[in-house]
This record gives C-alpha cells, structure tokens and sequence, in this order.
C-alpha cells in the first residue's frame, strides 16, 4: 500500500517520519489482526519509542568514543584470568554510578582491563547515562594544549560533565608537575558528582609515585579511592588469546601434528 503525499507532510512536520518505512507493514498487520483504531496508534507510536530509544543509545555510543564495541556477554570467560566475578557483576547493576562511586581496574597487561571498563560503559550508555573514555596520555595533553588557546576551563568541563569517565592506562608514565595539576582539578570536581574508572597496570599503592607533587597526590587519591571499587584482575593475556596470530599459531601447531 502506497502512502499519500500528505500524510507524508503531515508525519515530516510532526518529527514522526520514521515512521513511514514501516507503516505498510503495519497497516497490513492491523487489517489481518483487526485492530482498532486506538490500538493501531498504540502500535504505530510504540515503534517510534522504540526506534528513537535505539537512536539515542546509539548516539550515546558515538559520543562515548569507545575503541571498540565490548560487552560483558562478549568477554571470553574461557581466558585463564582471576577477578571476583560476582562484585564484577554487581557493577553491571550500575548502582555505583547513582551513588557517583568509582571503579578501578588493576593488573597486567592484556587480561581485559579496558574490555571490562568499556564493557561498563556500553552498559551505561543503554541505561541512558552520559559517558566518555579517553586514555590518560591524550586525556592530560588536550589539557595540556587547551591552556594554549584559554579553552582549559572549557575542555576541563567536557571531561567533568559525563555520569561516567572512563579514563584507560592511567599511570603509564610519571606525570609533570602541570599534568599532576590537572587530573587533580579532574578528580576533584568529580568527587561526589559523578563517576570515574580508572584502568591500570600498576597496583592502587604504587600510584603515588607517579605524581609530581605528593600533596595534591595524596589530596586527588585519598577521596577517589574511598569511594572506589578496586578489582585485580590477574592471569593469562586476554588480548593474546585473541589476536589473529594465537589463531594461526593453533593451526600451525594442528598441521604439525598430522
């Protein structure tokens, strides 16, 4: 069934357009089930919450910048890592984010720290919250360069006004006095107004260190982490169980075999 012109201008000019790739499907469905008139607009209305639900997660999603598209059921559980599963799955309720808590992933390299973290916030863009992950080194030089052109206070607020942070490989390398300075201010404005999860492969104790001045250090950290939750994941690599050549190497492995 063909759709009149008009009914076309009327659904455009009340931002209900997307509506119209599936409206023969609809009306067809309603004759064959005999609908009435108000069910039939229960129908209709209820496709276009649902397609603008999908819609804005999917701008959440965007707007996030994550690396990749990474949830909890995704993560490959046979990789030989240890982490206390059930206070994992407690953070999936996202309760910390209405208690504007935090969460710190530790360990070593390549066991799923940064999966997990951007599994939380795939999680988090569903359940209509606003998130940002960025990894530390560019996070601290945009701060950095904002100072350049007086856009710090500005590109300070774009980091401070996400629900949740996710800021990934913190602790990398040891921060300049300036760049201690401000993740300082960071945490600090986020304190209690929101949350924040840190990824890294150095241990919570060993944080300290990296800071160049021990006082805003002990300041930033001692109010982020009493409100953190702290997971140590530990173990096999996860990132080298799935890269192509853990793959090739298996097959290799098989053809010398037979």
């Amino acid at each position: 069934m063909s759709i009149q012109p008009e009914l076309k201008t009327v659904l455009k000019r009340l931002k209900l357009s997307g509506m119209l790739p599936t409206l023969p499907d609809r009306l067809a469905y309603a004759r064959k089930e005999k609908l009435d008139y108000l069910q039939f607009l229960e129908l209709v209305l209820s496709d276009e919450m649902e397609r603008r639900d999908q819609k804005h997660v999917s701008n959440r999603l965007t707007a996030a910048g994550f690396e990749e598209e990474c949830t909890l059921e995704r993560f490959d559980w046979s990789a030989k890592i240890r982490i206390d599963k059930a206070r994992l799955t407690d953070l999936f309720g996202l309760h910390f984010i209405q208690r504007q808590e935090n969460v710190v992933f530790c360990g070593p390299v390549g066991v799923g720290k940064s999966f997990l973290a951007q599994a939380l916030g795939h999680a988090a863009c569903r359940a209509n919250y606003r998130v940002r992950f960025i990894k530390a080194d560019p996070l601290l030089k945009t701060l950095a360069r904002s100072r350049a052109d007086n856009s710090f206070d500005r590109e300070l607020r774009a980091f401070i006004s996400p629900d949740l942070l996710i800021v990934d490989d913190f602790a990398l390398r040891k921060l300049s006095s300036q760049a201690t300075s401000d993740f300082y201010d960071l945490l600090i404005e986020r304190h209690t107004r929101s949350s924040t999860i840190l990824t890294s492969n150095r241990g919570v104790e060993e944080w300290m260190a990296i800071f160049d001045e021990p006082l805003l250090a002990q300041s930033a950290l001692d109010r982020f982490c009493h409100r953190a939750h702290q997971l140590v994941i530990d173990g096999e690599s996860y990132r080298k169980r799935t890269a192509p050549a853990s793959a090739a190497t298996l097959e290799t492995g098989r053809n010398a075999t037979t």
